[in-house]
């Protein structure tokens, strides 16, 4: 089924990448187009070198692989410096922009009260 919904263009997010049941052999089986690092790997990154070296790791080899990669809870301005010194593609987190009430969206769909940091 998702083969048949990424010929479609749909893509694929592996969210929560690392926790639960997460598994290697679903970047190998599953056509996924992004890789969603779980945010307890970001948040102590800076503090913890195995996290560190698992954030590194798992960019590095979702890019080997030609997925895209997203980092969840992004936080501080030196975690988002961090990520963008391992390539990172993206992140997500309070740092970037916090979450809304549903009514709230099409004000923030048009450019207003939107803070927006790219990894680049």
């Amino acid at each position: 089924l998702l083969q048949s919904l990424s010929f479609l263009s749909v893509t694929v997010a592996l969210d929560d990448f690392g926790t639960g049941y997460s598994s290697l052999t679903y970047l190998r089986k599953l056509p996924l187009s992004r890789l969603k690092i779980d945010r307890s790997f970001v948040q102590d990154m800076l503090t913890d070198a195995d996290c560190a070296a698992i954030v590194r790791a798992l960019v590095e080899l979702a890019h080997e692989l030609r997925i895209d990669v997203t980092a969840e809870g992004v936080e501080t301005p030196e975690q988002l410096d961090h990520l963008r010194r391992v390539r990172c593609d993206e992140a997500q987190g309070y740092l970037i922009g916090k979450p809304v009430p549903v009514d709230e969206i099409p004000a923030l769909l048009r450019g207003r009260s939107v803070r927006s940091e790219a990894l680049e």
